[in-house]
């Protein structure tokens, strides 16, 4: 099996699909490892720190030669139109965002398995890239909610005078809310936060903050929320103002696989803040749970600053590579037995991940929302 990794095209997208560390791995599965020049480069790892790969300068020739390429995002139309027909393609797709892109994997005859859809499993936890990418964007996100604030996040005892610490409100307690949770606890905040599942309670109390409940339970499907009620909706506003109202700083992490995120910020949540406070919606790229964020740009709302980063992860792309890379290495292991290809469609982590196979959209959602767009 001849497994390819190239650059990703996407702007600003740093992270590789494979780190030199993980090569000697691909190669025991009896795998040939072919490398775009640079591929690397932007999470700092440089071609001279590959060993045991074929390095292509041709992009078109690599995906040519490839029997499954490993990605970081969904290729777009024009990278599809290079592979030849019965290639495997493994990444976070993202059919939601990109359908033209999934219609196309399915025109070329291309299986494609979206590591997003990697059931959240026991089996599958070292496969798990949203958990291992949502790690990080807690992570940087409250970093960068200190690095925007007007204040200290720790309480300070100086010769000019005790400074009170700043009051942090994370909305999500998923992977990404409870890291940022952890991150805002070291850096010293108080930390509240605030989650319409009521099983999160624990786990947000466990790490030293204080939950905000609404009395409403709303548990989904694979450890999601579902989407609330109209009342629901206005009972969790009444109780999020206030909370709102007294932070300083809050990070934003809910989301809803496959849909918009859901808007829980209003316009007058904002305008109750102080200003100088700072809003990092880690939503934004599924359109933001703040009504006023705007994907990739940093606005001013009466004094309050709005941030709405979409690739927290590629901002810590070394790290954040070497965490994908392990993901994609271990469910490449699924696919490839001694070198050749032994897809067991049984299995239900491979079963559930896959997008396109046979010229046909797996996945329902997918396949609704393009039958849908067309």
């Amino acid at each position: 099996m001849r497994v390819a990794i190239p650059k990703e095209i996407t702007d600003a997208e740093n992270r590789v699909a494979l780190v030199p560390a993980l090569v000697a791995d691909l190669t025991r599965l009896g795998c040939t490892v072919l490398f775009e020049n640079g591929a690397g480069a932007g999470a700092c790892y440089p071609d001279e720190l590959y060993q045991n790969v074929t390095f292509y300068s041709d992009p078109a020739k690599l995906y040519q030669d490839a029997d499954i390429v490993l990605k970081v995002e969904a290729p777009f139309e024009e990278e599809v139109a290079q592979f030849k027909e019965n290639t495997i393609v493994i990444g976070l797709l993202s059919g939601y965002r990109f359908p033209e892109r999934i219609a196309a994997l399915s025109r070329r005859n291309i299986t494609s398995f979206a590591m997003e859809l990697v059931p959240r499993i026991s089996r599958a936890q070292s496969m798990d890239a949203l958990s291992s990418q949502a790690t990080i964007v807690g992570y940087k996100a409250v970093l960068i909610a200190a690095n925007m604030t007007n204040r200290f996040f720790p309480m300070l005892t100086t010769a000019a005078g005790t400074i009170r610490p700043s009051e942090v409100l994370v909305i999500g307690a998923g992977v990404a809310g409870l890291q940022a949770i952890a991150t805002a606890k070291r850096l010293g905040a108080i930390v509240k936060a605030y989650d319409i599942r009521t099983a999160a309670r624990e786990q947000i109390e466990s790490l030293g903050a204080k939950m905000i409940n609404i009395d409403v339970q709303a548990e989904g499907a694979g450890g999601y929320a579902r989407e609330l009620t109209d009342d629901e909706k206005q009972k969790q506003q009444t109780v999020l103002l206030e909370a709102i109202s007294r932070s300083q700083a809050i990070i934003s992490t809910a989301l809803i696989p496959g849909k918009p995120a859901p808007k829980i910020i209003t316009t007058a949540m904002v305008e109750a803040m102080a200003p100088g406070s700072v809003i990092v919606d880690c939503a934004a790229i599924a359109g933001g749970n703040c009504e006023l964020t705007q994907p990739d740009k940093t606005i001013s709302h009466q004094g309050i600053l709005i941030n709405g980063p979409t690739n927290i992860p590629s901002m810590v792309a070394k790290d954040a590579s070497n965490m994908y890379a392990k993901n994609l290495t271990n469910f490449l292991a699924l696919l490839v037995k001694d070198g050749k290809l032994n897809i067991d469609w049984q299995d239900e982590i491979l079963s559930q991940s896959v997008l396109t196979h046979q010229n046909e959209i797996k996945h329902q959602p997918t396949r609704n929302l393009i039958a849908g767009a067309s």
